[in-house]
């Protein structure tokens, strides 16, 4: 159609139902992963592993520094630390649903665990260490899941939209800890 600016070419919006219902009957094993999925599958699987082991260990650095936190402001900083791990470790239950769901299987192997996350377990010395550590941690996380998100695009938009709601989560965790270290440093 033309409309005096653009050639607009008519297409149907959505497949025609009886397509639609014959392609829902092939490989019903794949489950949620239907014909219209367009990620490279391993890759993804491999990601989001990578993705799951650096929920666990931020998980594990958050508890540690929980329960390590001294001084005048310990009791309030190990209460942040608490409700980070909380949230880190609901990232890796979504992120390992997710590998299942694609039909891969979630890496809580302790073993090679340090190796396949992309943040580090720093235990810190001090306070500030350690919301320093974490604040780098919540960094890394950020440019990670932003990289991981482009990647992905519009390919596997169900893995995006969840992993666009834990980067906004890590971002939060973010300006907290880097007000805990304003507050800190005064």
């Amino acid at each position: 159609m033309n409309n005096g600016n653009t050639t607009v070419e008519s297409k149907p919006f959505l497949s025609d139902v009886m397509l639609l219902r014959e392609r829902a009957r092939k490989h019903i094993e794949q489950g949620a992963v239907t014909a219209g999925y367009n990620a490279d599958r391993a890759v993804v699987i491999k990601v989001l592993n990578e993705a799951l082991a650096t929920e666990i260990v931020c998980v594990l650095r958050y508890k540690r520094h929980q329960f390590m936190a001294e001084g005048i402001l310990a009791a309030s900083v190990a209460a942040e630390f608490a409700q980070h791990a909380v949230d880190e470790q609901e990232h890796a239950d979504l992120i390992a649903a997710r590998i299942v769901q694609l039909g891969g299987a979630p890496d809580f192997s302790p073993e090679g665990l340090a190796t396949r996350s992309h943040a580090e377990y720093v235990e810190g010395k001090d306070l500030s260490e350690m919301i320093k550590e974490d604040l780098i941690a919540e960094r890394i996380a950020i440019d990670s899941y932003g990289e991981i998100i482009r990647y992905i695009a519009n390919n596997d938009p169900t893995t995006r939209v969840m992993l666009e709601g834990i980067l906004a989560k890590e971002e939060e965790h973010a300006d907290d800890l880097s007000s805990l270290l304003k507050a800190k440093e005064r």
